[in-house]
């Protein structure tokens, strides 16, 4: 089975080709020549995961998923959320992003947070979505290197490191990503049974 994953961001495409069964070959954007950025106008995460995927099956006929992710904080009542590739302004620089939120938090000890990740998957002209969370904290200075967006800045419950300190296999055990890819493989591997 091919299947695109409707994504330019190569960090993502590493994490989620470990976690994908090897009887799928995981084509870019850039395998079928989807070079134009592909848009995402929804008002939710959800929403942006779906648009994703059906611009691939429409102008390109591949089956294909799409995932979009959003950080919500509970002191920002649910921001940056939907926007968080944005948060700090169109340049979509993580480092902004980071700055921004960790300033819009500095006079608060309420810190709760989640990552939530929608996959959106067109097989065969249906849709189906699949959500992974990954609650914790955002912490008040950034910690680690690997990883990317807000990875240095989030802490899940009950573990003392950030996503940005763990090893990738760890990160995809328990993170939001992995999640939501753990049910979207479970659900392609009922239809291959």
């Amino acid at each position: 089975m091919k299947l695109v994953f409707a994504t330019n961001n190569k960090n993502k495409i590493k994490e989620v080709q470990g976690l994908i069964p090897s009887y799928i070959t995981l084509l870019s954007l850039e395998d079928i020549n989807c070079l134009e950025d592909i848009p995402e106008t929804q008002p939710t995460i959800e929403g942006n995961a779906k648009q994703k995927a059906e611009y691939v099956k429409d102008k390109y006929g591949f089956d294909c998923f799409a995932d979009d992710t959003g950080l919500e904080v509970d002191a920002l009542d649910g921001a940056p959320g939907v926007y968080s590739a944005r948060f700090a302004g169109p340049q979509r620089d993580a480092k902004d992003n980071m700055n921004k939120l960790l300033e819009d938090l500095k006079d608060t000890t309420y810190r709760n947070a989640q990552f939530k990740t929608v996959i959106a998957l067109s097989l065969q002209n249906n849709i189906q979505t699949f959500t992974g969370i990954c609650e914790g904290e955002i912490t008040k200075t950034q910690h680690g290197t690997d990883g990317f967006g807000y990875d240095p800045i989030f802490r899940p419950k009950g573990l003392k490191q950030t996503f940005a300190e763990m090893p990738l296999s760890e990160k995809n055990t328990i993170g939001h990503r992995g999640k939501a890819v753990s049910l979207l493989v479970k659900y392609l591997n009922s239809l291959e049974a």
